[in-house]
């Protein structure tokens, strides 16, 4: 048996076609870690500078990391997004991180502090971050 999944990468059209009208339908909703995850995706894409690559890194053993960005001048940045206000780094991207050596590694979440947390992994807002990976290019 074959299972498909479809990903709609903008947060509002997503939001439309499940028919989540209110913020307290969106938080109850299975798909907000998903779409929350989507949401941060396309800002930090529309945020980056011309000639950044976008990728995600996802291995058969766990090693998982959600937005990969290599940027023209150098420099890769590992971005984890989380929808809750308590960023926690799991084995998946400590795994992912120990295979790529990212110079910049970051745990989105929806808090608005930026402070690090364990081994070079900073927990950050996705305003900062978005203001970071500008200030890169």
């Amino acid at each position: 048996m074959f299972r498909t999944a479809l990903f709609i990468r903008d947060s509002g059209l997503l939001r439309a076609l499940l028919g989540l009208g209110t913020y307290d339908d969106i938080l109850s909703h299975p798909v907000v870690g998903m779409s929350w995850e989507g949401m941060v995706i396309e800002n930090i894409l529309e945020a980056a500078p011309q000639g950044v690559t976008a990728s995600f890194y996802r291995t058969a053993a766990g090693a998982e990391i959600d937005l990969l960005l290599q940027f023209p001048k150098g420099g890769l940045w590992a971005i984890e997004v989380k929808s809750g206000l308590t960023p926690k780094a799991g084995r998946g991207f400590h795994n992912a991180r120990a295979d790529l050596i990212p110079a910049k590694s970051f745990i989105v979440y929806a808090g608005d502090e930026r402070y690090p947390l364990v081994d070079g992994i900073e927990a950050i807002s996705l305003r900062d971050l978005a203001v970071a990976v500008r200030a890169n290019g």
